[in-house]
C-alpha cells in the first residue's frame, strides 16, 4: 500500500492495527495507570480488541480517559465482564503456567456470552434446493445478508459489537463464504429479494479488486431485481483513508460510480456512534468523495451506555450528519451479546432519548427510526409511553385479552410501552402494533409483558401462525 502523509500529519497514512501484542508501541498507553493497562489486557483475551493511529489520534481525548467515549467503544474495560469471569482469566493469566487451561477458560466465557444472537445461525441461513449457503441469510422478504469471507475483520473493533463472534476463532461461529455463484443462483431463484447488504466484519477492509468480484455479479441483467446493494460499514469513521488516500481508494469509488451506471442504488451504511467520528477533516473528504459517485451514506448506531447515551449527542450526530449530505437511518438497541449488561441502556430511557433527541432537530434529521431491537421475530420499534385509560378509550378488540372477554382490571393510570414492527420474519406483522407492560428496567424482548396479561406475545407462540392475528385487529382499531 502506498505510504501518503496528509496535510498536519506526521503519521503515514498507511494502515497499521494495534492490538493487545503491540499496544506498548503506542505512546498514549504508557501514560496509562498501570491498574487500567492490566485489566485491559485481561479483557482483551476474552473479547476482541482491535484499533489504529487515525482512531487513537484523531477520536480519543486522552485527558477523558478511560471516561473518553471513543476509549469506551474501542477498548475493552473491566466491567465488560463479570467480576467471577474476570477473576478467573487473571488469575490464569498471572500464573503463566497453564495456556491450555486459560483457553478453556476464556472460551467457556465466550459462549455463555450468546454468540451470533438473533437465530443468526439457526434461523437465518438461506437454503437452495434443501442445501445450506454458508454466508448467505435471509431473514426478511425483500433482503438478503452475504458475508464475504475477506470482509470478516473490521480497521478496528467496537467493544458492543454484536458480531464479536466472527472475530475470535470461536469453532463453528463463523459465518463466512468465498462464493458468489451461489449468492447468485439462490437470487435468481427469490425475484421478491430486491436488496443485498454486504456485511462482515467489514467489507471495506477488502482491496477494490476482491471486493468488486462481490458486487460485479450483482450486477448482470439477469439480477435486474436487486434495486440495491448496500455496503455495512465502520470504516467512514474508523479509517476514512479508505475512500481518499489508500492505494487503491480511487479504484473503489470508480466501482461505487460503476453500480450507479448500472442503474442500482448504493447504500453506504455508515456506522457513526459519535458527533466526534465526523469532526476530522479527512472524515468529511471521505464522505464528499463516496457522495460524489452517486452512492447514499446512511447512518446508523446503537445506543450504547458510556459512549452516546444522551440526546444532545444523538441530535449533535444527526444534525452533523444531515449538513454532510448523510441520511440518519436507525437508532438500536445494544443487542443481546457479548457485554451488554455493561453497554445496555433500559428501553423506556432508550425511548426518551431518541424522542429528546428528536425534537430538536429538523424534519430532514428526524428521518431516524428508533430506538429498535433486532430480535428474532423481526425488528421491533418502542413508539412511546401511554397512560392505560388512553387505550380503553380506544375499545380494543376482546381478542387482545387473552382469548376474549373485558379487559382485565386495573388502575388506568398505569403506563403502558407501544411497539411496532419495522420488518418482521413473517412479513404479514410488518407494521403492526403491540403494547407491552411498562417495566422500567427491561432492556431486551425477553424482559419484556404483554400489557394485557399472558407470559408471552402473540408472536412468540412457536408453530401458530395465526395467533398473528390480534395485531392486525388491532391496527385496523386504531386506525378507525
Amino acid at each position: 500500500m502506498t505510504t501518503v502523509t496528509m496535510p498536519g500529519s506526521t503519521e503515514p497514512t498507511h494502515y497499521h492495527a494495534i492490538g493487545r501484542s503491540n499496544l506498548s508501541e503506542l505512546p498514549e498507553w504508557q501514560k496509562l495507570d498501570a491498574q487500567l493497562r492490566h485489566e485491559i489486557d485481561i479483557v482483551a483475551r476474552v473479547l476482541p480488541f482491535r484499533t489504529n493511529r487515525y482512531v487513537v489520534e484523531n477520536l480519543i481525548d486522552w485527558s477523558r480517559v478511560p471516561d473518553d467515549p471513543i476509549f469506551q467503544l474501542v477498548f475493552p474495560q473491566r466491567g465488560m465482564l463479570s467480576e467471577a469471569d474476570f477473576d478467573d482469566v487473571r488469575t490464569l493469566v498471572e500464573s503463566a503456567d497453564d495456556s491450555e487451561a486459560l483457553a478453556r477458560a476464556v472460551d467457556r466465557i465466550r459462549r455463555r456470552l450468546n454468540p451470533h444472537p438473533g437465530g443468526q445461525l439457526t434461523h437465518n441461513t438461506a437454503t437452495l434446493a434443501g442445501r445450506p449457503l454458508p454466508g448467505v441469510q435471509h431473514k426478511y422478504r425483500e433482503t438478503v445478508v452475504f458475508f464475504p469471507a475477506q470482509g470478516q475483520t473490521c480497521h478496528a473493533y467496537c467493544t458492543y459489537c454484536f458480531r464479536w463472534a466472527q472475530f475470535v476463532g470461536m469453532q463453528g461461529m463463523r459465518i463466512e463464504t468465498r462464493s458468489t455463484s451461489d449468492l447468485v443462483a439462490y437470487l435468481r431463484a427469490h425475484p421478491e429479494v430486491t436488496d443485498v447488504l454486504i456485511t462482515g466484519g467489514d467489507p471495506m477492509i477488502m482491496a477494490t479488486r476482491t471486493l468488486r468480484r462481490y458486487i460485479e455479479p450483482l450486477l448482470a441483467p439477469e439480477l435486474a431485481h436487486i434495486q440495491n446493494i448496500r455496503i455495512g460499514t465502520k470504516s467512514v469513521a474508523y479509517w476514512p483513508h479508505r475512500f481518499v488516500s489508500d492505494a487503491d481508494a480511487d479504484d473503489c469509488l470508480r466501482l461505487f460510480e460503476e453500480v450507479a451506471a448500472a442503474n442500482r442504488h448504493l447504500a453506504i451504511m455508515g456506522h457513526y456512534t459519535h458527533p466526534v467520528e465526523l469532526k476530522p477533516a479527512l472524515a468529511r473528504e471521505a464522505i464528499r468523495r463516496i457522495r460524489d459517485t452517486g452512492a447514499q451514506i446512511r447512518m446508523q448506531a446503537p445506543l450504547i451506555r458510556h459512549v452516546n447515551d444522551a440526546p444532545e449527542l444523538w441530535s449533535e450526530l444527526w444534525r452533523s450528519g444531515v449538513r454532510l449530505g448523510l441520511i440518519p437511518y436507525y437508532m438500536f438497541i445494544e443487542r443481546d451479546t457479548g457485554p451488554r449488561d455493561y453497554f445496555s441502556v433500559p428501553l423506556v430511557r432508550a425511548h426518551e432519548i431518541f424522542r429528546r433527541a428528536a425534537a430538536n432537530v429538523s424534519g430532514l434529521a428526524r428521518a431516524a427510526q428508533g430506538p429498535t431491537m433486532s430480535v428474532l421475530p423481526g425488528k421491533i420499534r418502542i413508539l412511546g409511553v401511554v397512560a392505560r385509560s388512553e387505550l380503553l378509550d380506544r375499545q380494543l378488540p376482546a381478542v387482545l385479552h387473552n382469548g376474549g372477554g373485558a379487559m382485565p382490571s386495573a388502575d388506568p393510570r398505569e403506563q403502558i410501552l407501544v411497539c411496532d414492527f419495522l420488518q418482521a420474519r413473517d412479513a404479514r406483522l410488518n407494521q403492526t402494533v403491540f403494547f407491552a407492560a411498562f417495566d422500567p428496567g427491561a432492556t431486551w424482548l425477553d424482559q419484556m409483558r404483554p400489557a394485557f396479561g399472558g407470559e408471552r406475545f402473540a408472536f412468540e407462540q412457536a408453530g401458530d401462525r395465526d395467533r398473528t392475528a390480534p395485531l392486525h385487529a388491532l391496527t385496523e382499531c386504531l386506525l378507525d
